[in-house]
């Protein structure tokens, strides 16, 4: 089976508008090959057809692995994958780049997205979530990707661990699980920050999942990535826009319509944009409890990383830090360590500077505390809730 007689295949199957079942294509590759067939040539064309026309093609298989959390493709011969021990090359191998850009063109298709010349580069949800969880989508064309077609699929599985089992995989000790539910109990609101990867919505679902069974959780996601054990748990998905930029529904929008679901929580997969300004005003009518994640390297960037959002959404520096002190209470700060482990390096309290400032005062780092336990003592007795 040469790449010229599975290129010509290809187009027969596409230009008659043929299935992919096996006798289908064993009639093309008959007709193609101009000659006799062996079942080994009709079997391997029947695999490589079926990776063409469906699927993730070729890396149906590193979607399929347990841990794969990103698969890369960054030209015919670079296939890289993402998971516990790291990014890594893989021998998958695509005969030359229109390979790749085919891929990327049926994958962007299948997203309800548009890809090609005139619009080179798309992001977008494959749909279904299929055996490997929900798949996220971002391919660009050459020549904005100089050196071929690229291709990045980021797969998010349903977080859906609880704070014990976290504990057993090394997030955190027996103290740092104590000081975890002691949050949730108090009903602080709380930020689960972290880079891409750290486990931020891991640890959000498992704080969730410790929330009374009688109080009611909505939460806001862009995909449905948080599934805590929780009996009240309520999921609003945003949708993008369709083909011809239309249907769009935000988090923004979402936010709005989860204030009118009656809450005792609300929450938001994670925070990117202008809705933090709809999630700081929930937070200051009553709903305490409240959480969302946000990317960020450390836990003293969360200030700096809300006002550059909040200025999306028209909100000044100084409403913001007027709002968030009395929005949030703590930032769980997450890290991925060599080796993948995921930890939860330190917890941090949020106060105001006499200049109206808000600081991130860490008072909990690396399983030890910082002399600035006190804080965080105070916020939980003023809401009945000691330390063991």
């Amino acid at each position: 089976m040469t790449p010229e007689l599975l290129e010509r295949v290809r187009l027969r199957l596409a230009g008659n508008g043929s299935g992919t079942d096996p006798a289908t294509v064993a009639e093309a590759v008959r007709a193609e090959a101009g000659g006799p067939v062996g079942s080994a040539e009709v079997l391997d064309a029947l695999r490589k057809v079926r990776h063409e026309f469906t699927g993730v093609g070729p890396l149906e298989g590193l979607l399929a692995e347990p841990g794969t959390t990103d698969v890369l493709v960054t030209g015919a011969s670079e296939v890289w994958a993402d998971g516990p021990e790291g990014l890594r090359r893989t021998d998958i191998r695509f005969p030359d780049d229109e390979a790749v850009r085919r891929l990327a063109q049926r994958l962007a298709l299948a997203a309800g997205r548009r890809l090609d010349d005139a619009q080179p580069y798309v992001d977008g949800w494959l749909p279904g979530a299929g055996p490997h969880g929900r798949v996220r989508l971002h391919a660009v064309l050459p020549p904005i990707a100089a050196d071929g077609t690229c291709i990045a699929l980021r797969v998010l599985r349903p977080a859906v661990h609880g704070l014990e089992a976290l504990r057993a995989l090394g997030t955190f000790d027996d103290e740092g699980a104590r000081l975890v539910r002691a949050v949730v109990a108090a009903r602080l609101a709380f930020l689960v920050t972290g880079g891409t990867g750290a486990g931020k919505s891991t640890l959000l679902a498992a704080m969730l999942g410790a929330v009374e069974p009688a109080e009611r959780i909505v939460c806001v996601e862009d995909a449905g990535e948080l599934q805590p054990a929780h009996p009240q748990f309520v999921r609003l998905i945003a949708r993008p826009p369709n083909v011809e930029g239309a249907g769009e529904v935000t988090l923004r929008d979402l936010v709005r319509q989860a204030l009118r679901m009656r809450p005792d929580r609300l929450v938001v997969g994670e925070v990117r944009g202008r809705e933090v300004c709809e999630l700081l005003n929930a937070l200051n009518t009553g709903h305490d409890g409240g959480a969302c994640t946000l990317h960020a390297n450390s836990s003293a960037e969360v200030p700096a990383r809300l006002e550059a959002l909040a200025a999306l959404g028209g909100l000044s520096r100084a409403a913001l830090h007027s709002q968030l002190a009395a929005a949030l209470q703590i930032v769980l700060h997450m890290r991925r360590a060599e080796g993948g482990t995921r930890r939860l390096a330190d917890l941090a309290v949020l106060t105001r500077a006499e200049s109206g400032d808000i600081r991130v005062v860490p008072v909990w780092r690396d399983g030890a505390w910082t002399r600035r336990r006190p804080l965080l003592t105070a916020l939980l007795a003023a809401r009945g809730v000691t330390l063991p």
